[in-house]
């Protein structure tokens, strides 16, 4: 479905504008309201950009932070919160306490719910004392939320929903992802929304850089989060393979923490990550260590359940042998 609206929109040699498609907006607002219940979402809220990955790295140049300044991010995090804050000079604390932060006004502080990589899901009591914190002390609120269509034990919330932000997007900005819900990650399609203001000053220097999503596959974003049919196949293709793979590791002597949520499992042996790293690679199975996410996962691994059916069916038989 999303190929065919990709190739229809193929006769497209005019640039695209930086803002992006008015459809595209709207079905990015659109899937946050029918999803999630995020409301008072409007156009002016929404802007597309080329894959999450590049917005995360670019969020803190492109918002004027700089120097000295401090930017904030969990204890265990995706690495490019950090590379984003360290390519401006900004200072950086990994944390998942507010109390830890002490007096210091951080410029951003960003949050991930469904986490990369322990699949941690934070309720919806802790996201709302998170916003109203930031808000109190003028820090803008980034929540990086692109597996939140990835759930398997609770539901997530996005911090847009306004049982936590009270109604008001201020000072919020949330990042989505169709490289999971829709298994489009070769398309580079992902968009920001929230505070308009926010999104004003992303699109006002993005618009310099030309920072563009090309028009197809602005068209092929707005099918696939038009749809739901294709997201529900594939939650139960991977609830099927995290099933599979989460009962292989437990009977091998893993433990399995958090992992709610997210495309992987976050496990442990009691033991340094690459001693577990080298026993799974004798074995033909790569995962990533857990020290590659902070200092806090230094005795865990990252279980990714995105192979083939068959592979993921080969890895469970090789603990068991």
């Amino acid at each position: 479905m999303v190929q065919r609206a990709l190739a229809g929109a193929a006769d497209s040699p005019g640039y695209p504008l930086t803002i992006g498609r008015p459809e595209t907006r709207a079905a990015a607002a659109s899937w946050l309201a029918r999803r999630f219940g995020v409301t008072g979402l409007g156009p002016d809220g929404v802007l597309p950009v080329i894959g999450s990955k590049e917005l995360i790295a670019s969020l803190a140049l492109h918002l004027g932070i700089g120097e000295g300044d401090l930017v904030v991010f969990p204890e265990l995090a995706y690495p490019t919160y950090e590379v984003g804050a360290a390519l401006v000079g900004a200072r950086t604390l990994a944390t998942d306490s507010l109390t830890a932060i002490g007096p210091e006004v951080p410029k951003v502080l960003w949050l991930n719910s469904p986490s990369n990589p322990t699949g941690r899901v934070l309720p919806v009591e802790h996201l709302r004392k998170v916003v109203e914190w930031a808000r109190h002390r003028g820090t803008i609120l980034v929540s990086d939320e692109c597996y939140l269509e990835c759930a398997w034990e609770t539901d997530p919330v996005s911090v847009l929903h306004p049982d936590v932000c009270g109604g008001s997007h201020e000072g919020i900005l949330v990042v989505h992802s169709l490289s999971k819900r829709s298994n489009l990650a070769g398309y580079r399609c992902a968009f920001v929304a929230g505070d308009p203001a926010l999104v004003g000053e992303l699109l006002a220097v993005r618009k310099n850089l030309g920072l563009q999503m090309p028009g197809p596959q602005q068209v092929a974003m707005v099918a696939a989060l038009d749809d739901d049919v294709h997201v529900a196949e594939q939650h139960a293709r991977y609830a099927a393979r995290r099933a599979t793979l989460k009962g292989a590791f437990e009977a091998a002597g893993f433990r399995i923490d958090h992992s709610e949520a997210a495309l992987y499992l976050w496990a442990t042996r009691g033991e340094d990550c690459w001693d577990t790293v080298g026993w799974l690679a004798d074995r033909g199975i790569l995962v990533a260590p857990g020290a590659f996410y902070g200092a806090a996962g230094s005795r865990h691994v990252r279980i990714a359940f995105t192979a083939t059916d068959e592979r993921v069916a080969a890895a469970a038989t090789r603990l068991r042998g």
